[in-house]
């Protein structure tokens, strides 16, 4: 998961794509970039930390030019350090290449492969660095036969903004794993992850880039191409259920609502006898709510987070996860004590998280636990950019629900069914 952003045609690209990755900042916080294009002058900014951290003012202000692309990440191809900051930048005779991607490619490494064999250097571990180099070394005629020759040699997740000289291109792969969308400002095209970042800057959302579309941006407006045979749309569940804000519209739909819906369908499915509903923040919320209004209990904020501390999902490090947890939430202990509590969660991946937080639940005096999970159990890896990329980190490809109620200590636990 990461988050990209890419403008076409405003004298403040740089500053409107560090806003826009404000926005994305949830899709990854290991580290940022912005790469801008001032006529024939390329610059570009990229650290490791969050977006405040990395770009001050003066940053900002040296990025000039009228097209940017930025991204913010966190890693499932390739390790978090400096090397791997995207957007990836190659200077090519065919002129300076930037990419900022969303997905992980399934055939990186055969195509890496086959691309050293040819005698290509490869300067970091990211499956997106392929992408860069393919277009570089097509001998087709312009920037859009580069392009489509590049992609139909892609398997797998992508998402892209790519600055070519002073165009710039967005595409989807065919099955439309990750979101992204256009949008116009003042006369400018916009490319974002999802529709809060087009919010933030006051654009104006047109459409969802389109599974399988390529869309050319420069100097002409804008050009639309298809080149792939389509294919079985496979919209990625896990954005509604975590990743995305829910204040964004993706694959058509407004994500708090569907959370909502969610959280509804679950306590018809799913009801629980308790004294009220509460939800783990801030995901689990708004299943919470809809769960509540449903079910017709009360809905209780029964902790309070402490909004300094990140996601501790996307964190790469068990450790850092662990201890993100414990800090990143504490207990209201006058209104759990002595309580029949329904917990609502949006997942359960690795178990350990949510085990941490129902001890603290017990240890605070709640007369009963119980969790109702808004998504089903999660029990096969994803190679398309979810990091649980092996069966052996989900907790429920291992063992019974039965088992993962004891592990994390409940009196009842049921997932939303697949259907």
């Amino acid at each position: 998961m990461c988050g990209i952003f890419g403008i076409y045609g405003h004298k403040d690209a740089a500053r409107l794509t560090h806003l826009g990755l404000y926005a994305l900042q949830h899709r990854g916080e290991e580290n940022t970039g912005i790469v801008v294009r001032n006529r024939k002058k390329t610059g570009c900014h990229k650290g490791m930390g969050l977006v405040g951290d990395v770009f001050d003012e003066s940053a900002i202000r040296s990025l000039r030019g009228n097209v940017a692309v930025g991204h913010v990440h966190y890693s499932t191809a390739g390790a978090g350090h400096g090397k791997n900051i995207q957007p990836f930048l190659l200077s090519h005779k065919k002129g300076d290449i930037a990419l900022s991607h969303n997905g992980n490619l399934t055939n990186a490494l055969e195509l890496r492969r086959a691309m050293k064999k040819e005698g290509c250097t490869f300067k970091t571990t990211m499956d997106s660095e392929i992408i860069v180099h393919l277009i570089a070394k097509s001998k087709k005629k312009d920037i859009k036969e580069w392009v489509i020759e590049t992609l139909s040699q892609l398997e797998g997740a992508y998402s892209l903004a790519i600055m070519i000289n002073d165009a710039l291109i967005g595409a989807r792969d065919p099955h439309g794993f990750r979101p992204l969308c256009l949008g116009r400002l003042d006369g400018a095209y916009v490319l974002a992850s999802e529709t809060c970042a087009l919010d933030l800057i006051h654009a104006r959302y047109v459409r969802d880039i389109a599974p399988g579309e390529i869309v050319f941006i420069n100097k002409n407006g804008l050009n639309s191409v298809k080149p792939f045979r389509k294919r079985a749309h496979s919209f990625c569940i896990f954005e509604y259920i975590y990743f995305a804000r829910p204040d964004s519209n993706i694959f058509g739909r407004n994500v708090y609502l569907t959370r909502k819906r969610l959280g509804g369908q679950l306590a018809y499915e799913c009801p629980a006898k308790c004294d009220f509903a509460m939800p783990i923040l801030d995901s689990g919320a708004y299943a919470a709510v809809g769960f509540a209004q449903e079910s017709k209990l009360p809905y209780e904020m029964g902790m309070i987070r402490n909004h300094y501390i990140g996601r501790t999902f996307i964190h790469p490090s068990q450790f850092v996860r662990d201890f993100k947890v414990r800090v990143k939430l504490n207990p209201i202990i006058d209104v759990i004590k002595g309580k029949r509590i329904t917990v609502i969660e949006d997942s359960i991946v690795r178990g350990t998280t949510s085990r941490a937080r129902m001890k603290t639940l017990r240890e605070v005096g709640a007369k009963e636990v119980h969790m109702r999970v808004s998504c089903p159990p999660l029990r096969f890896p994803c190679f398309y950019g979810i990091d649980f990329p092996t069966k052996k980190e989900l907790i429920a490809s291992r063992h019974s629900v039965e088992w993962i109620r004891d592990f994390i200590g409940l009196d009842s636990l049921k997932y939303l069914s697949l259907e």
